[in-house]
């Protein structure tokens, strides 16, 4: 199981079980996932090609949408081929660096994924609070900025999973009760002390997920107070129903990502282990397959696009 060298104890690969106590309904859950996973990808595909090409969704609050789209569909694509091929194939090695890779990939989009929740917050907060200021406060540069901020958070804060996890011995062998490389699944193989990694990970929880999470009750108290404030109750409705869609992906995403990293961490044993998994594979999943569903539904200028961009194609085909 180890590597080729005896004295060492990193393994040549991990063994990924997908999700144990369950093995008789893997081709179901994968039909699930896979079903989910289609729907996440033409959904997301379908929101960036729209903003795109609608030039009256050329606003700050789509150009974060549509970084969340492709943030969600990156973070679909590093994880689902794989679970579908050990749920349907039963092919479950990965190579121990394609382990660490896909865990950096995982924890980095997910961290990149709050940190866009944040910054739509935050646009939010500037189109009602300062409507006359929203075109100067948030110009392209400033969205490109705040987008590259994001990323480069991510990947400093959760560069460090894969290098304090490369350092844990492993010669307790190398399967792993999971459907992906997630960064405490992989150290509870270890038999080494693994509590850096614990430390650490809640630490870079709670400054990107802790810090994204504050950031957005502050956007959303002053939201209130401002929409409160409005003596119109239709203005008051019309300021508020901007948030409604927004409101749905917040929770979307990080009520299975709290109970993900809470009982990781902190206990859980009456809590059975294969539904520990499933809900770490809704919180990857849940965010990418629901947000499109959610702001296609919830917001108008997209309904309205959608609409428009379908009959300009069914107009170039009948043209044709």
């Amino acid at each position: 199981m180890c590597g080729e060298n005896s004295s060492s104890l990193t393994p040549g690969f991990f063994v990924l079980n997908g999700v144990p106590g369950l093995e008789a309904a893997h081709p179901w859950i994968a039909l699930l996932f896979c079903f989910m996973y289609v729907t996440a990808v033409l959904g997301n595909c379908g929101l960036i090609h729209l903003i795109g090409h609608e030039e009256a969704l050329h606003r700050p609050m789509y150009y974060f949408l549509a970084l969340l789209s492709f943030t969600d569909v990156t973070l679909c694509t590093t994880t689902v081929p794989n679970m579908l091929c050990i749920l349907w194939f039963n092919l479950k090695e990965i190579d121990f660096n394609a382990c660490l890779a896909q865990m950096f990939f995982v924890h980095m989009l997910t961290g990149m994924e709050s940190g866009v929740l944040m910054l739509m917050a935050l646009d939010r907060y500037v189109a009602i609070c300062y409507p006359l200021r929203y075109s100067t406060i948030l110009t392209n540069p400033v969205i490109a900025k705040a987008g590259l901020a994001t990323f480069l958070r991510g990947v400093l804060l959760i560069l460090p999973f894969a290098f304090l996890t490369k350092r844990l011995p492993y010669c307790r062998g190398n399967s792993i009760p999971h459907t992906y490389c997630d960064h405490m699944s992989v150290a509870k193989v270890s038999c080494g002390n693994f509590k850096v990694n614990a430390i650490y990970g809640l630490l870079a929880a709670l400054l990107i997920g802790g810090f994204d999470m504050f950031c957005i009750t502050v956007s959303y108290t002053m939201i209130l107070r401002a929409v409160v404030s409005l003596s119109s109750a239709e203005a008051r409705q019309k300021a508020f129903g901007t948030c409604t869609s927004h409101i749905c992906a917040i929770v979307i995403t990080y009520v299975p990502a709290l109970f993900t990293i809470f009982t990781h961490r902190f206990g859980g044993q009456n809590i059975p282990h294969h539904v520990h998994i499933l809900i770490a594979n809704l919180y990857l999943m849940l965010p990418p397959t629901l947000n499109p569903i959610v702001y296609g539904v919830k917001t108008k200028q997209i309904r309205e696009g959608v609409i428009k961009l379908f009959f300009k194609e069914k107009d170039v085909l009948v043209t044709k």
